[in-house]
């Protein structure tokens, strides 16, 4: 049996590999739900403004993806290159979660409020970066298999996504063990009362300790099998000229910034959740509910590729996301306004299921695909650049997330959400209008099911697959066999 088809991990890697995946996005999935939440309901800020302003910081952070996928490339640990990025990230990535958090003592002063905004959080996201680059880049050296890296790629980016999902419900946990803290539970007709200050930090404290526990699995328990020259220096324009040369990738990546608002939902979750179901903390609903179709897409998505290819899977996936959020929406519109009706109630759950189906498309997708883009690049020109690759994806994963969120929270601000959390909290109003549950509930679907529409066009000219991509891989693992023999005379 050959490298290429025989399984190299066993049940601990992939489980910490897994484990470490979520503990990772736990904590970036907290920041991207409530950092906005805070920075408006605790520290005074205006939530438009918080979207732009996470938004220049994720651009000007973004520079530093590439000099950490050099650094990578350049690695000569003992650890590996991968796994020691990943063990320098982990002090940097837990102060900083509590620090974006902290109520600070002079939010009176709006200029001062908002540069410690851009601040705490421009630097929270280069240790975010120390630590997401090299945990999405060690998939491609974990095993040659290629199909052993499919099925793992897809059980730790299940993960993945559930923890993304995470502060769902470690928040309202955190809300009731808090002395003071708001209820986790309303009635019909009335608004939760507002989350506290400590709870936003003690939260943030709770997850940034369990995420990097749990992160720290991945350099303690996995392997880095794919050989690899260490210790090459890779200049940015090395790195832009990989990324020209290799037009599978390129597509990859296009297709990215084009579906850029395909979790923008994540980003307003929490201001959707307030405005439909009436409480913040009902957030969990709205995201367990999508979360459980996001785990059956991404569970059955292997099973798919193995039948169809990366290619036609993803433009299904896409395509069928385009549908189920429209049709949600349809069917939120009509239940705004019967909000008692069972049929509606029923059906509106039923599409927020459906909805979950497609995010294999952008969770697990382009993973495998940048993997299979790395091979083929080494099959091209005879160099691996995992650091630089990967550290292109996340950067365009970062950078696209930004946009979205940004795009979301402005929807946010022109449905008069704000307005109307001060007139709740004034007592001159009961709650949140039709219009303004419309507005929100068309950015939470139809915009990011439109924008997961048009991503497909780049992907129509990507042939990584199939025959090809299997015939990649047996080519590599002979050029790598020859080597090691010749080392080996």
């Amino acid at each position: 049996m050959g490298a290429t088809t025989e399984k190299h991990m066993n049940f601990k890697e992939i489980a910490a590999y897994s484990l470490g995946l979520f503990g990772f996005q736990a904590i970036v999935g907290l920041l991207n739900s409530y950092q906005a939440e805070f920075d408006a309901s605790i520290l005074g800020a205006d939530i438009a403004v918080v979207g732009i302003l996470i938004l220049v910081a994720k651009i000007v952070s973004a520079v530093f993806d590439p000099v950490v996928g050099n650094m990578i490339d350049r690695s000569k640990s003992k650890r590996g290159k991968f796994k020691s990025m990943i063990l320098k990230s982990i002090i940097p990535l837990l102060v900083m979660t509590a620090v974006v958090f902290i109520n600070v003592p002079f939010k009176e002063n709006r200029t001062a409020t908002y540069i410690w905004i851009f601040v705490t959080y421009l630097v929270w996201s280069l240790a975010m970066t120390l630590g997401d680059v090299p945990s999405q880049g060690i998939a491609s050296v974990l095993t040659p298999n290629p199909t052993e890296r499919t099925n793992v790629v897809s059980i730790s980016n299940t993960f993945k996504q559930i923890g993304f999902s995470a502060c769902v419900v470690i928040v309202p946990i955190a809300c009731l063990i808090i002395p003071g803290g708001s209820k986790v539970f309303v009635k019909a007709g009335e608004t939760d009362t507002p989350m506290i200050a400590s709870e936003y930090l003690w939260t943030a404290i709770l997850t940034a300790v369990f995420g990097c526990a749990l992160f720290a699995l991945i350099p303690l328990l996995n392997k880095e099998r794919v050989p690899y020259v260490s210790g090459e220096k890779t200049t940015a324009k090395d790195m832009f000229k990989a990324l020209k040369d290799n037009k599978p990738l390129m597509l990859v990546i296009v297709s990215y910034f084009l579906g850029f608002g395909r979790q923008m939902s994540m980003g307003i979750q929490v201001q959707a959740a307030n405005t439909i179901l009436g409480s913040q903390n009902l957030v969990a609903v709205l995201g367990i509910v999508t979360a459980v179709g996001s785990m059956i897409s991404m569970a059955i998505c292997p099973v798919l590729i193995k039948k169809m290819g990366e290619k036609k899977v993803y433009i299904l996936l896409s395509v069928y996301g385009f549908i189920a959020s429209a049709l949600s929406f349809v069917v939120g519109h009509f239940w705004f306004r019967n909000p008692d009706n069972m049929v509606l109630t029923v059906l509106f759950y039923a599409s927020l299921f459906l909805i979950g189906l497609q995010f294999a498309a952008v969770t697990l997708m382009p993973m495998i695909m940048t993997a299979d883009c790395v091979d083929y690049y080494e099959f091209e020109t005879g160099k691996r650049m995992e650091g630089a690759a990967y550290s292109i994806l996340t950067l365009t994963i970062k950078v696209c997330l930004a946009l979205g969120t940004a795009l979301g929270l402005v929807f946010i601000q022109v449905s008069g959400y704000s307005d109307t959390v001060a007139q709740i909290a004034a007592g001159t109003a009961s709650g949140f209008s039709e219009k303004t549950k419309d507005i929100v509930f068309f950015a939470y679907t139809v915009v990011p099911g439109f924008l997961a529409l048009i991503s497909i066009f780049p992907i129509f000219k990507y042939d990584i697959v199939g025959k090809k991509k299997q015939d990649i891989a047996d080519e590599l693992q002979k050029r790598r066999a020859k080597v090691a023999a010749e080392i080996k005379d």
